[in-house]
C-alpha cells in the first residue's frame, strides 16, 4: 500500500511537470502576432522558428530517454525544467529575432524535450507493470491540461501587459514552483533487483528493435500525429482564428476547450487500450482526426469553432497511450524510454514539417486550407498503417532475439 501511494505521488508530480512544460511549449502560437508586430519578420520566419523548436524538442527525446533508462528520470525531468525556465526568462529580454531563435527556438525546445514522454515512459516502466495504458493516459492528460491552464493565462497576460511580461511570469512559476516540486517528489524507482545491477532487462535493445517492422510503422504513424496536431494546428490555430474574424480571447478559449477535451480523450484512450487492444483504436483515432481537419476548413462561426475544438481535442493526444503502450508491449521494458524517444523524434519531425508548411502555405496563399487538406490525407494514410501493426511482443519470438537484446545497445 505504501509503495502504491508513493507511485501515485510520483506520477502526480511528473504529470505536473509535463503539464507546465507542455503548456509553455504550446504557447508559441500566442506569441506569433506579438512577435511579428515587434520584429516585423512575417509568419513564415516565425513558423520556421516553431518548426526548428519542435524538431529539437523531439530530437532530444532519445537522449533524455536513454539517460532516464540508465540513470535517473528524476534528474532528467528536473534538469529539463531548469533549462526551460531559464531560457523562457531569457526570451523575455530578447532584443532581436536572433534572441528568439536562441531562446525559444533552441534552448527552450531542448528543455521542454527533456520534460517529455520519453523520460516519463522510463518512470512508468520502473513503477508500473499493470495498467500502463491508463498511467500513460494520465501523464498525457497532464500535457493536455497545460493547454487549459497555461495558454489562456499566457494570452491574458500578453493582451494586458505584453508578451515579455507573459514570458517572465511563466518562467518564474517554472523555476520557483514546478521545478522544486518535481525535484522533491519524483523518485526513480527500480528497474533491476538488488544485487543484479548489470542483469539485462526484459525486452529488446534499440538496435534490435529497429529491425522489426512495427518500429517503423509506429514511427510513421507518429510522424503524421505530429504533423497534424502539434505542428500545424497548435502552431497556427490562433493566428488562423484571428484571420477568420474571431477575437484572440475567443481563439484562446477554443484552444482551452481543445485542451480540456484532450484530457477526456487521452484518459479514455488509455482505458480503451488496457481493455480492447491498441491497433484498431489507434487507426480509428487517425481516421477521426482526418475528418475533423476537413471540417475545420468550413468553420466560420463561433459554434463551429468550439465544435471543432471539442472534436479535435478528444482526438488530439489520444494517439499517445496506444503508441507508447505498443512500444512497451512489442519491444519490452529494457529500452522503453529510449525507444519511445526515437519514435517521438519521428513525431517531432512531422510537427516541424507541419509548422513550417503552415507558415509557407499561409505566406503563399493567405489561407491554411491546402495545409489542412494535406494533414487530412496523411491522417487517413496513418489509419491504414496502424491496422498493419502486429500487437504482440517481438522479443518472445525466438531465443536468438533475446540473445541479441542482451548483447547489443
Amino acid at each position: 500500500m505504501r509503495q502504491e501511494r508513493a507511485a501515485i505521488t510520483i506520477i502526480g508530480a511528473a504529470t505536473l511537470a509535463l503539464l507546465f512544460s507542455a503548456g509553455l511549449r504550446s504557447m508559441f502560437g500566442v506569441l506569433i502576432d506579438p512577435l511579428d508586430a515587434q520584429f516585423h519578420v512575417g509568419r513564415a520566419v516565425l513558423g520556421t522558428i516553431a518548426a526548428v523548436g519542435l524538431f529539437l524538442y523531439g530530437a532530444i527525446g532519445p537522449l533524455s530517454g536513454r539517460f532516464a533508462d540508465g540513470w535517473s528520470p528524476r534528474w532528467v525531468l528536473s534538469g529539463g525544467l531548469a533549462l526551460l525556465g531559464i531560457s523562457t526568462f531569457a526570451a523575455a529580454q530578447a532584443h532581436g529575432i536572433g534572441d528568439i531563435w536562441l531562446t525559444l527556438g533552441l534552448l527552450s525546445a531542448l528543455g521542454s524535450g527533456a520534460v517529455g514522454m520519453p523520460a516519463a515512459m522510463s518512470l512508468v516502466t520502473r513503477w508500473f507493470t499493470a495498467n500502463r495504458g491508463m498511467v500513460i493516459g494520465v501523464l498525457s492528460a497532464g500535457m493536455s491540461a497545460g493547454q487549459i491552464l497555461v495558454i489562456p493565462l499566457a494570452m491574458y497576460i500578453t493582451l494586458r501587459y505584453g508578451w515579455r511580461t507573459a514570458l517572465l511570469a511563466l518562467s518564474v512559476i517554472c523555476l520557483l514552483v514546478i521545478l522544486p516540486l518535481a525535484a522533491g517528489l519524483v523518485r526513480d524507482g527500480r528497474t533491476r533487483a538488488a544485487g543484479a545491477r548489470h542483469a539485462p532487462l526484459e525486452g529488446l535493445s534499440t538496435l534490435a528493435a529497429i529491425k522489426h517492422p512495427p518500429f517503423w510503422l509506429l514511427s510513421a504513424t507518429f510522424f503524421v500525429c505530429g504533423y497534424t496536431s502539434t505542428g500545424l494546428v497548435l502552431t497556427h490555430f490562433i493566428p488562423d482564428c484571428i484571420d477568420r474574424g474571431f477575437s484572440p480571447q475567443l481563439a484562446a478559449g477554443a484552444l482551452a476547450v481543445m485542451g480540456g477535451l484532450n484530457v477526456v480523450g487521452t484518459l479514455g484512450a488509455g482505458w480503451i487500450c488496457d481493455r480492447f487492444g491498441r491497433t484498431v483504436p489507434l487507426a480509428l483515432f487517425y481516421l477521426f482526426r482526418g475528418v475533423t481537419l476537413i471540417a475545420l476548413i468550413f468553420v466560420h462561426a463561433p459554434l463551429g469553432l468550439f465544435a471543432f475544438a471539442a472534436a479535435f481535442g478528444l482526438n488530439y493526444i489520444a494517439t499517445v497511450p496506444p503508441t507508447s503502450s505498443l512500444v512497451a508491449r512489442i519491444f519490452g521494458s529494457r529500452s522503453a524510454g529510449e525507444l519511445y524517444g526515437w519514435v517521438f523524434v519521428s513525431h517531432q519531425i512531422g510537427a516541424a514539417l507541419g509548422a513550417w508548411v503552415g507558415g509557407v502555405v499561409y505566406q503563399t496563399f493567405r489561407t491554411y486550407t491546402p495545409a489542412y487538406e494535406s494533414a487530412a490525407l496523411l491522417a487517413l494514410l496513418a489509419a491504414v498503417m496502424a491496422v498493419a501493426i502486429r500487437d504482440e511482443p517481438c522479443f518472445r519470438h525466438s531465443e536468438g532475439e533475446m540473445e541479441l537484446a542482451a548483447t547489443t545497445g
